[in-house]
């Protein structure tokens, strides 16, 4: 399997992974506040909809429309998928997840939307999930070396040392910041992460700058 065909049936995994994960949440669950910041569980899960069915052509769309703002597009995105019945919107997620369109962007950017996601509805309603470490570092090695413009968080671990536990390889060079490659995705991407969940004398750097 090539890399292509392998992130992309990663992705559509983890997407089936969600929808098993919020079969049968009561409505209470689908209004707790996720980890993106405004967004309910519900709301991301609209996003993910958006996100999996944006072609090249459809972002340079939304682009425009949103007057090139990112926040501005994607909450246009979340109103025209989150249905009034939580259940229908899960529903059309289900019906998506093996789609393969993607914005004019890195593939690895599907892993971060699928893995940081996945978590930002997860961690609120305390589930718990296994990631295919190989695929998180993936994602975790994309968004080190993209800057904020871009949705990432190069700004954030700048001059620090990402070291996986879960994995014998680093990313950057600095001050350690240690813990399982999705607690350092999560932290990278400016998620909050369990105290103790990152450890190393580069530890309290990030935590500030996220």
């Amino acid at each position: 399997m090539n890399d292509r065909a392998a992130i992309w049936d990663a992705v559509h995994r983890e997407r089936r992974r969600l929808v098993q994960d919020l079969e049968g949440i009561t409505a209470e669950r689908w209004r707790v506040p996720s980890l993106c910041p405004g967004w309910s569980v519900h709301d991301v899960l609209a996003h993910l909809i958006d996100s999996a069915t944006t072609t090249r052509l459809g972002f340079l769309r939304q682009m425009v429309s949103s007057r090139f703002d990112f926040d501005r597009a994607n909450a246009g995105g979340v109103e025209r998928h989150r249905s009034s019945d939580s259940q229908d919107t899960l529903a059309a997620f289900r019906a998506v997840t093996g789609r393969t369109d993607s914005p004019p962007a890195s593939l690895a950017t599907r892993l971060v939307e699928a893995y940081v996601h996945g978590e930002d509805i997860r961690r609120p309603l305390g589930m718990t999930s296994d990631y295919p470490t190989e695929h998180v570092v993936t994602a975790l090695s994309y968004i080190a070396r993209t800057g904020a413009g871009l949705g990432g968080g190069r700004e954030r671990v700048d001059g620090l040392r990402l070291s996986p536990s879960d994995v014998d390889r680093h990313i950057g060079d600095g001050p350690e910041v240690r813990g399982s490659a999705i607690s350092l995705l999560l932290a990278t991407c400016g998620r909050p992460v369990r105290l103790g969940e990152v450890t190393g004398a580069g530890a309290m750097t990030l935590s500030a700058r996220a």
